[in-house]
């Protein structure tokens, strides 16, 4: 089992970046697809970003491509979004998503793919 902690969210300008990071505790931290989702008001949770455990293979949803990066540093456990050219409709409660181990070196994208979650955090994009 993984337990996962969001942080780096805030409120930021429209064109600004913003970095959330997300920290996995476990020693099998690379045998874990992750994923970053986000639940805006109003709409369902959405997949922006996914990764394979080895780093290799990416998603990103379309509203975010070319904008997003999706990283992890098998080092410190922890998975990243960087984020940049930011607008307002990326405001929502943003959320790290852990797949249960693999063996395969796929991402995944749907929800109901992942096992476990952070708390989320909160990113508010003022225009």
């Amino acid at each position: 089992q993984v337990q996962l902690v969001d942080s780096g969210g805030g409120l930021v300008q429209a064109g600004g970046p913003l970095r959330l990071s997300c920290a996995a505790s476990g020693r099998t931290f690379s045998h874990y697809p992750m994923g970053w989702f986000r639940h805006a008001p109003g709409k369902e949770r959405q997949c922006v970003a996914g990764i394979s455990r080895s780093g290799g293979s990416t998603y990103y949803a379309n509203s975010v491509k070319g904008r997003f990066t999706i990283s992890r540093d098998g080092a410190k456990n922890t998975v990243y979004l960087q984020m940049n050219s930011l607008k307002p409709e990326d405001t929502a409660v943003y959320y790290c998503a852990a797949r249960a181990p693999v063996y395969s070196d796929f991402y995944y994208y749907r929800e109901a793919e992942y096992n476990y979650w952070g708390q989320g955090t909160q990113i508010t994009v003022s225009s």
